[in-house]
């Protein structure tokens, strides 16, 4: 078996987990908003907490599919093609990654002080007492 049938095979396994996070994130996600629903019947937290969980999850996923990309290119010979098209990839999924964690967040990374610490307390604090 060669190094480069080893490192085929290490990036489709990289694949099958980043599929993997994605299917069974979505089913999690999914699980937990319908509880909340279920316990509260407010579909505007419930909803929330959809959103919120499976942006993480998306972001989770998008993380694993980097790591098969660099392993994919760093480990094979790169050429100046791949290294560019690495590159755009990994552009293109951190610009997603960056929109999806302002989603998720609710501000952009410059703004996130005024969401930290005392804040994200009192806003947990807030929705487990109105969850519950």
């Amino acid at each position: 078996m060669s190094f480069t049938a080893v490192v085929d095979d290490l990036v489709r396994a990289f694949e099958v987990v980043a599929a993997a996070v994605l299917a069974i994130g979505l089913v999690w996600s999914a699980v937990l908003s319908w509880g909340v629903w279920r316990r509260t019947r407010e579909g505007r937290t419930a909803y929330r907490l959809l959103r919120e969980s499976l942006g993480g999850v998306l972001l989770l996923a998008l993380e694993v599919l980097v790591a098969a990309d660099l392993l994919r290119t760093v480990a094979l010979q790169p050429n100046l093609q791949d290294l560019t098209n690495l590159g755009l990839l990994v552009l293109i999924r951190t610009f997603l990654s960056f929109a999806l964690e302002t989603e998720i967040e609710g501000v952009p990374p410059w703004r996130r002080w005024q969401v930290s610490g005392a804040t994200r307390i009192a806003q947990a604090q807030r929705r487990s007492r109105d969850a519950g």
